[in-house]
């Protein structure tokens, strides 16, 4: 490990009975940088997601933030999550609470913030992603689009060092897909540290610190996305980014 690694995975492996979804997935990414994991459906990219912030527990391997081992037993989760903030695939706002709510509430329950304070921040996380003339706005009241941009602000509203994205746009139509990825596309220009799940190419082209392809549990291949798109070092690289690119032209994803 070096002293800019923010986070570091070493070894990581994770099996649900005897399929293997993770098999001794290791790299490092330092503070600025955006990495985007690609790969097929059922590659373990979700799963890597969820044991950084250890929604799933690993089987073996480290997890290391900021030089911290954050997987070991003794260490606080709540803590973790803390530094570590998710956008989901599912949205999962509160849907009885205003959109400067479901971003004011963590600020207050586990940030222990008081109400105006946490609501000033909220306020502010808010318009960051373009959301604060929405902030009196329940969910059913909004897009797709703006529900998942209340859910960023949501994320960034604890000032994590580090923002898990799974996927945050596969259920939004094309329009609304981009108001997001706009979104996520300024947090990488602002230097925020990112890890995304995603098949949004053009994000990955001119966002992306560096690219990761996964298959079968295994990181084929790392390198940033030039060297992915132009020049790959394996086989399946090039088939796989060949034909999620051709598909992304199509409007079938």
């Amino acid at each position: 490990m070096t002293e800019t690694d923010l986070l570091r995975i070493d070894g990581l492996q994770k099996s649900y009975g005897d399929e293997e979804v993770l098999q001794d997935i290791s790299f490092s990414m330092g503070e600025g940088d955006a990495y985007v994991l690609i790969g097929p459906s059922g590659s373990g990219k979700s799963t890597l997601l969820r044991c950084v912030n250890r929604l799933t527990e690993p089987d073996g391997g480290a997890i290391y933030l900021d030089g911290v081992r954050v997987n070991d037993e003794e260490y606080d989760v709540d803590e973790l999550r803390r530094q570590v903030g998710m956008v989901f695939q599912d949205i999962n706002l509160f849907s009885h609470l205003t959109a400067l709510e479901n971003v004011s509430i963590g600020l207050e329950k586990v940030a222990g913030l008081d109400p105006e304070s946490a609501e000033e921040r909220a306020m502010a996380e808010l318009e960051q992603v373009g959301m604060a003339d929405q902030a009196d706005s329940y969910p059913a009241e909004l897009s797709g689009g703006q529900q998942q941009r209340v859910g960023i602000a949501r994320a960034l509203a604890m000032d994590p060092k580090l923002v898990l994205f799974d996927e945050p746009t596969s259920s939004l139509d094309p329009e609304l897909t981009g108001e997001v990825v706009s979104v996520m596309r300024d947090l990488a220009k602002e230097g925020m540290t990112m890890l995304v799940v995603t098949h949004e190419m053009g994000f990955a082209r001119s966002a992306a610190t560096k690219m990761l392809f996964l298959e079968d549990g295994h990181l084929v291949e790392e390198g940033p996305p030039e060297q992915l798109f132009d020049e790959p070092a394996t086989e399946r690289t090039a088939e796989f980014l060949e034909r999620i690119t051709e598909a992304e032209s199509a409007g079938s994803l």
